[in-house]
């Protein structure tokens, strides 16, 4: 899995970059298909100023996606990474399904 981190209209410190890093790992425990995970970080230039962390994460024929908005950006980056999650525990019981089914099919004919 290879991971990128991006961050737009300032200069991530080593430390974040290696947080963003540090969590999408963790994605990798519950599902081993993920091909490429992007981490995009940026803020908003209001008075409140809100940190917004993207992850994206591709796996075999599909794009999840996770946005979150907070006033720091580890607490953005670990809302997007369990909304992916999420997502991602979704997509694997789709494929366990899928495989029953097309087992089941297979016991059938014999």
């Amino acid at each position: 899995m290879t991971t990128t981190v991006t961050s737009r209209h300032f200069k991530a410190h080593g430390t974040l970059v290696d947080y963003a890093k540090a969590s999408v790992e963790k994605l990798d425990r519950f599902y081993d298909g993920i091909i490429k995970c992007e981490v995009k970080l940026s803020f908003e230039k209001s008075r409140n100023s809100v940190k917004i962390a993207e992850i994206i994460v591709t796996v075999y024929k599909s794009r999840l996606t996770g946005v979150a908005r907070t006033e720091d950006f580890h607490k953005s980056i670990d809302a997007a990474s369990e909304k992916v999650l999420v997502q991602l525990k979704k997509y694997k019981d789709r494929l366990r399904n899928k495989d029953r089914i097309q087992v089941r099919r297979v016991r059938a004919k014999v």
